[in-house]
């Protein structure tokens, strides 16, 4: 399958994340096949989706803007707001739910008035969730700022969180 003729790109701002983007969906030849690929640059590069990188990645793979979000929303790893400073992401697979992630969440919502997917109101912290993180040997395992930690007691997680905040 021949690949497309590399477009005319027009960079919606001087900001070198879109050059970034950009040399991804090249280096797949602007396919739509790259959709995935894509998304994880720009959420690796700006830190979310927002809007004008939706539509971005939508024109220049030439797939439908509802394509782009059905993906970018499907799946847990992309956050179309920008995220807390610290993040804490708690897994919700079989084992760590039964051994106590739901006591987890319970605990963080309370303590910090927010919902899972949020984040703080002083944008300190972000609280997600995943389905496994494939350390169910920990179990209830958390990501703190992209590590694992395991065995996590509800106190010592809420010292560790407590300890983040402003």
């Amino acid at each position: 399958m021949a690949k497309r003729t590399n477009p005319k790109v027009d960079f919606p701002s001087d900001d070198k994340r879109w050059k970034i983007l950009n040399a991804t969906m090249k280096r797949n030849g602007y396919e739509g096949h790259a959709l995935i690929e894509t998304l994880h640059t720009a959420q690796d590069s700006f830190g979310y989706l927002d809007g004008d990188v939706l539509a971005f990645v939508a024109k220049y793979l030439n797939v439908s803007k509802s394509k782009v979000y059905g993906v970018a929303t499907f799946y847990h790893y992309f956050n179309l707001k920008p995220p807390g400073k610290h993040t804490c992401v708690i897994c919700t697979g079989t084992a760590c739910y039964i051994k106590g992630a739901d006591q987890l969440i319970h605990d963080i919502e309370d303590k910090y008035k927010i919902n899972l997917g949020g984040t703080t109101l002083d944008g300190e912290l972000s609280v997600m969730e995943t389905r496994c993180i494939g350390a169910c040997s920990l179990a209830p395992a958390v990501v703190l700022d992209g590590e694992i930690i395991g065995n996590v007691e509800e106190n010592d997680l809420l010292k560790t969180l407590s300890g983040w905040m402003v």
